[in-house]
């Protein structure tokens, strides 16, 4: 049996295992219109409705830590894979494509426009085809500054304290306390 074939289990159950599941699956369909309604209601909020934003929030991610503020519009696949430490800050159009989990620590500062993608494809054109994928987590540790534009590449974690400058592409693991810039990204110095 290859990786691209059905078993026992419900393409949830494959995606939230990390192996290949079929993309456009309706059971996942559904989860994605719950949290497609969740997000269009978040990012129809204005910034006097703080209350409002904190209840959407906590219903359509994962977590959401104490004093953090994610600036609308807000892009998810599923929410519920998404987690986001306290006193974070999120500027506006962050794209977190949580098909795995996406782990954000505490006092994180997020600029505008980055993108968060743990989805996979396959190289191999006929299960590309047959809408099978796959994912990778993105953790990203605790005070962490992602500039503007930053896109972050599946299964990459980023190590506290560091930077990463604006519009680079992490494709791999970046350590603790360092600035890295480009695409790829390259660490540059230490903090």
């Amino acid at each position: 049996m290859t990786a691209y074939e059905r078993d026992d289990r419900t393409m949830r159950e494959r995606m939230l295992a990390g192996d290949p599941y079929i993309a456009d699956d309706p059971d996942l369909g559904e989860a994605t219109f719950v949290a497609h309604d969740l997000m269009g209601a978040y990012n129809a909020t204005g910034p006097r409705e703080k209350p409002l934003r904190r209840r959407l929030l906590e219903e359509l991610l994962g977590a959401i830590g104490e004093d953090t503020e994610i600036r609308p519009p807000l892009y998810v696949d599923y929410g519920s894979q998404l987690r986001i430490g306290a006193r974070s800050f999120v500027n506006f159009g962050l794209m977190a494509l949580d098909v795995a989990a996406i782990t954000i620590g505490d006092d994180v500062q997020i600029g505008p426009n980055v993108q968060l993608l743990t989805p996979t494809h396959p190289v191999e054109p006929g299960p590309r085809r047959d809408k099978w994928e796959a994912a990778q987590p993105i953790t990203i540790g605790d005070n962490v500054w992602l500039g503007g534009g930053v896109i972050v590449c599946p299964g990459v974690s980023i190590g506290a304290d560091t930077v990463v400058g604006a519009g680079s592409v992490v494709t791999k693991d970046l350590p603790a306390g360092v600035v890295a810039v480009g695409n790829p990204a390259r660490v540059i110095r230490k903090l």
